[in-house]
């Protein structure tokens, strides 16, 4: 296992080297920005300063949600992020669903930015999160809360996707990928698997299985699962029952000296991906349970897997002691180190006027028609920089950074069970495989094996550096 994490660093620092040099043979003399990975040792350039929590440099949407002020151009180049807000967010309606090629940073006007393709049930009664074989959601769907949470009460009632290599997850994931999970492989509906990391920091001790066994399995029952996320403490619930403890005491680490335990304000992420494609690692596709079958029921019937969530609810902790400022508006750090000490509370602006913007310049590329709308809902404007994460150089054939989908805020589907026809509509664009969640790295076999993606959402920086090269 050590060699296979070491052979995947290599190629990932191979592949990260070759790209640093400028931008990607594919790209070099398409004036596409788009495509200049990030990460230890490699910053983003200051024409696109802000790296994505994919590893790549952009602008606009780049700047908001996943936005590593580790590797980005400077510690201003990313947006600051709205502060946490308590609410229980009722997921009966795609009304506070904005997709990621309209949102610009306003919490006030939108609960979710979505990537792929969300719908909505029949009755009205759940968010669908789709993944199907090809189009807009062929690399599942991800939703990413406006509001992040620096500690607090965290809970998803939900019903996963099923079948081998369909992957469920419930995710709280800071801009410096400190994370803290519930994943559910679709090949096992009795269990749900707890981790945690540390700035995306590995460890094959984290994962935990936890029994789901009241009320039926993960995918035909209704459970609720819930993070108790304190500074000192990490707790994880099942059905209202404490399935895990985690104290921040136990996670030092005497070789840096520092407390391996998520402590940064993180977004809530609801996501349905493919961890069993041929693009994934042997190790990764052993750990999903095989490759999906495409073929499968549930396919057949709607025309894509499906996993439901119908509520979110957050209940927000007052910030650790050693908080800095007193704002109520918005996060943002005091140093490049990602540590809950350098968080800062401000009342620093989180919208931005365009998707040229960043956090240096918040209004630049905004027109007097924008400006006086700018906020949750936006039209990339045509560019050749890489505007949203996920989408090649500017999205889409017109440069235009929106792609060939339109806006995820709507949609129904007619059936997502038994049979039937699917008559979903309402799509978000996706560009080069969205937000690609599945591990391109490692080929081991064990139970482990997610230790080998660093972290679920992490590792798509050596896919998308193959995708490139």
């Amino acid at each position: 296992m050590n060699y296979l994490r070491a052979a995947a660093a290599a190629a990932l620092y191979s592949a990260s080297t070759v790209l640093a040099q400028g931008q990607s043979s594919s790209q070099a003399g398409n004036g596409v920005s788009g495509g200049i990975l990030c990460g230890a040792g490699n910053l983003c350039p200051e024409s696109s300063p802000c790296c994505s929590q994919y590893g790549q440099c952009g602008v606009g949407a780049y700047c908001l949600g996943g936005c590593d002020i580790r590797y980005s151009n400077s510690l201003d180049s990313c947006v600051p992020a709205p502060l946490c807000q308590t609410q229980d967010y009722k997921l009966t309606s795609l009304d506070g669903i904005t997709a990621n090629t309209k949102y610009l940073g306003d919490a006030t006007k939108a609960n979710w930015v979505s990537q792929g393709t969300p719908l909505l049930t029949p009755d009205n009664s759940a968010v669908i999160l789709t993944l199907a074989e090809d189009g807009a959601s062929a690399s599942g769907t991800l939703l990413s809360s406006t509001h992040y949470v620096w500690y607090g009460k965290i809970s998803a009632t939900m019903k996963t996707g099923r079948g081998a290599g369909v992957v469920s997850a419930f995710v709280l994931f800071s801009d410096v990928q400190d994370e803290i999970d519930f994943e559910f492989v679709g090949a096992d509906l009795n269990n749900a698997q707890s981790n945690f990391y540390w700035q995306g920091v590995t460890d094959y001790d984290n994962e935990i299985n936890l029994t789901v066994s009241e009320g039926g399995d993960t995918f035909s029952a209704w459970h609720t699962y819930e993070v108790d996320w304190t500074p000192t403490s990490l707790t994880w619930y099942v059905d209202g029952n404490a399935s895990r403890v985690l104290n921040k005491a136990d996670t030092f680490n005497t070789t840096d000296n520092k407390y391996h335990y998520p402590q940064t304000p993180a977004r809530i992420q609801l996501s349905l991906w493919p961890a069993g494609t041929t693009k994934s690692g042997q190790g990764t596709i052993d750990w999903a349970g095989g490759l999906i079958d495409w073929s499968s029921q549930d396919v057949q019937t709607n025309g894509y897997f499906y996993s439901l969530y119908n509520d979110v609810n957050v209940e927000c902790y007052s910030a650790p002691s050693d908080a800095n400022g007193t704002g109520t508006v918005s996060y943002r750090y005091g140093n490049v180190d990602g540590l809950e000490g350098n968080v800062e509370l401000t009342n620093d602006p989180t919208v931005l006027g365009s998707f040229l913007a960043d956090g240096t310049d918040m209004d630049k590329g905004a027109s007097s028609s924008t400006s006086s709308s700018k906020g949750a809902s936006a039209t990339p404007t045509p560019t050749n920089l890489a505007t949203v994460p996920g989408l090649s150089g500017a999205g889409g054939s017109d440069g235009t950074g929106v792609g060939s989908g339109s806006d995820s805020g709507s949609g129904s589907s007619s059936s997502v069970s038994g049979s039937g026809t699917s008559s979903a509509s309402g799509t978000a664009a996706t560009g080069i495989g969205g937000f690609d969640q599945g591990d391109q790295k490692g080929s081991g076999a064990s139970k482990g094996e997610e230790v080998m993606r660093s972290s679920m959402f992490a590792a798509l920086v050596a896919f998308i550096g193959m995708l490139m090269m």
